[in-house]
């Protein structure tokens, strides 16, 4: 519009935890008076899905959606009213209340996204309506890392003889203990290892966080499934020479890097997890 010079929605921040207030403001600047019937402002957090499916030989396309949070609040006008909004320049505030339960948190990728955001409608008669929208990020959903369920330590043991053909080239035999299986981004994997190399052959510890996504759409019984997963963090030791043993401790060398936390039955579409791998190979 020609009379509207300004048009913008801020946010008091970008990141907000459920059960945070949001507050906003819708910012207009216009140089000349004008008939303005509403302002609208709708909060919204979804889910989508979307990927590409070879079926009969035909390419289509499937998609599904989750809704988490719709809100609404008018900003300007009554009863369907039409008022006049002076020229100037005018803040209208906003306010939205997070809900306590649990938010799956912002998430992008190409097959699926969770995004959240502020939508604003100015309803200007005989006109089309100019939109604006501004994300921001959720974080969570709150996981307790000193819940009586993570702080449980868990303890592996292996043993593998190392052959070449027929010929036996000894024993490698590997102890693992892990302190508590819940962290936080930015916290140290309390970790330790040790290695006993009787055999003939340098082999090194190899410790790997792998995240684990999987994409559902509901179609049919079955329904489809898309999975991905990537290192996201990785240890590589030093050499075991034949005969000795090596004792690790993590200390503050595993840090867990910015990644989105577990996410399990909190959004139909997407289900991350994360595994951790202790491994004694060769070099």
């Amino acid at each position: 519009m020609d009379y509207i010079r300004q048009f913008d929605i801020r946010l008091e921040k970008e990141m907000y935890y459920p059960g945070e207030c949001l507050l906003g403001h819708v910012i207009l600047n216009t140089i000349e008076n004008f008939k303005l019937k509403a302002i609208r402002v709708i909060l919204r957090g979804k889910a989508q899905a979307e990927w590409k499916v070879i079926v009969s030989g035909d390419r289509r396309t499937v998609k599904d959606d989750q809704l988490f949070i719709e809100d609404r609040c008018s900003l300007w006008g009554k009863d369907g009213e039409t008022g006049i909004l002076t020229r100037g320049q005018h803040s209208f505030p906003f306010k939205f209340q997070l809900p306590e339960s649990c938010l799956p948190c912002s998430f992008e990728s190409k097959p699926c996204q969770i995004r959240y955001y502020v939508k604003v409608t100015i309803d200007i008669p005989y006109a089309s309506p100019p939109q604006g929208m501004k994300y921001f990020t959720i974080i969570g959903p709150h996981i307790d890392c000193m819940d009586e369920q993570y702080l449980k330590p868990l303890v592996g043991r292996d043993r593998r003889t190392i052959c070449c053909l027929c010929c036996r080239h000894g024993i490698v035999s590997l102890k693992a203990f892990l302190e508590r299986s819940g962290y936080c981004c930015g916290e140290s994997i309390r970790l330790k290892a040790e290695i006993d190399n009787q055999s003939e052959e340098i082999v090194r510890l190899r410790l790997k966080v792998v995240q684990y996504v999987t994409y559902s759409i509901e179609r049919g019984v079955l329904g489809l499934n898309k999975e991905f997963n990537k290192t996201v963090l990785e240890y590589l030791g030093d050499d075991v020479l034949p005969l000795q043993k090596f004792r690790f401790d993590s200390s503050d060398s595993l840090v867990v890097p910015v990644m989105p936390p577990t996410l399990l039955n909190l959004c139909k579409l997407l289900q991350i997890h994360y595994i951790l791998t202790v491994s004694g190979g060769y070099k």
